[in-house]
Parts: C-alpha cells; sequence; structure tokens
C-alpha cells in the first residue's frame, strides 16, 4: 500500500488508492476541514500581482457596463 505524509499534520498514513480514500491528501476529515477553513479565512493566497486583479476587475466592469 502507498503511504504518504498529511499536509496538515504531518501523521504517515497508508491508503488503497486516492479514489478509495475520499479524505486524501489529508489523513482525515478534520484535517481536510481545518485546510478548508485555511483556505476561507484567507491564510492562504495564490501569489499575482494587485495590478493583474484590478485590471481583470475592471474588464468584467466594462463587460457588465456594455449588456
Amino acid at each position: 500500500m502507498p503511504r504518504h505524509t498529511c499536509p496538515i499534520c504531518a501523521k504517515e498514513f497508508s491508503y488503497k488508492s486516492v479514489q478509495d480514500s475520499p479524505e486524501f491528501p489529508f489523513c482525515s476529515r478534520r484535517c481536510r476541514l481545518i485546510d478548508l477553513g485555511r483556505w476561507l479565512n484567507g491564510d492562504y493566497v495564490v501569489p499575482g500581482s494587485e495590478e493583474e486583479d484590478s485590471t481583470e476587475q475592471e474588464a468584467e466592469r466594462e463587460e457588465e457596463d456594455s449588456k
């Protein structure tokens, strides 16, 4: 069986297959929910420049205004 380390608690665990492990890559539902909470709180951020973000927002506004 393959072994994997949980990215949240660092516990090593084994699994039969990814399809049979609904919590993968986490060791448990608890760790999966901790990770989700971190995303929702803004603890994780996808890198990007503020300029890109504002340009995308302006394009979306212009598109909405033209409708």
